[in-house]
């Protein structure tokens, strides 16, 4: 009897020993967030920046500012702000609903620049602020993919009619209930030419749509 309960004792210190040396489980990552939608504009000769343009049917445009103009030049479709005298802004908004851009909600679009200029996040907040991020996409050589996170940005206010930023950089912001989000060049067009400018092919935008009701 005594060699079994010790038997028995030294089984459980051995047990007790192999559980406490397994590592802890490891936290299940959340799960990407989903496609919000995606914006690649109409295949078309240079004409102004309208809603003719835009190809997914579930998305309703607005510019802010001087309307850029949307050409095929180079064999990609893409919006161009050569001529946005001073600046301007494009925005997209989901028909049905707002997007819940909190957590790991992301960016990615097709881009090139011109000059000294650059791309930045807008997002305009169901409260009606528009919103710039801190992001500045400038990579003058040839178009590429980028993408980011927007809870990693600053934001500070844009002003809608004169598509110049307002005020201090904001201390916090949610983004969990957006009726617009899209895209601004801060920096006026040179006009034809390479002067300055920027070239925006598709945009993506993952998150969760919430309902308009």
């Amino acid at each position: 009897m005594k060699n079994r309960i010790m038997s028995g004792l030294i089984a459980a210190v051995v047990f007790a020993s192999v559980v406490q040396a397994q590592p802890p489980a490891r936290p299940v990552p959340p799960a990407p967030l989903p496609l919000l939608f995606k914006e690649a504009w109409k295949d078309t000769p240079a004409v102004p920046l309208t809603a003719a343009v835009v190809t997914n049917a579930d998305l309703e445009l607005n510019v802010y500012g001087k309307t850029p103009e949307v050409n095929n030049e180079g064999g990609t479709p893409h919006v161009w702000t050569g001529l946005c005298i001073p600046a301007c802004a494009v925005t997209l908004k989901l028909k049905s609903s707002f997007a819940d851009l909190s957590g790991k909600a992301r960016i990615k679009w097709f881009a090139k620049t011109s000059g000294f200029h650059a791309i930045r996040p807008v997002v305009k907040l169901a409260d009606g602020r528009l919103l710039v991020g801190d992001f500045a996409d400038a990579y003058t050589y040839e178009y590429r993919t980028t993408e980011f996170y927007l809870a990693e940005l600053r934001w500070m206010v844009l002003d809608a009619g004169t598509v110049a930023t307002k005020g201090l950089l904001l201390p916090a912001v949610d983004l969990s209930k957006v009726d617009e989000v899209g895209f601004v060049d801060l920096t006026s067009g040179s006009g034809h030419g390479q002067g300055g400018f920027s070239d925006i092919g598709w945009i993506e935008v993952y998150g969760k749509p919430l309902s308009r009701n």
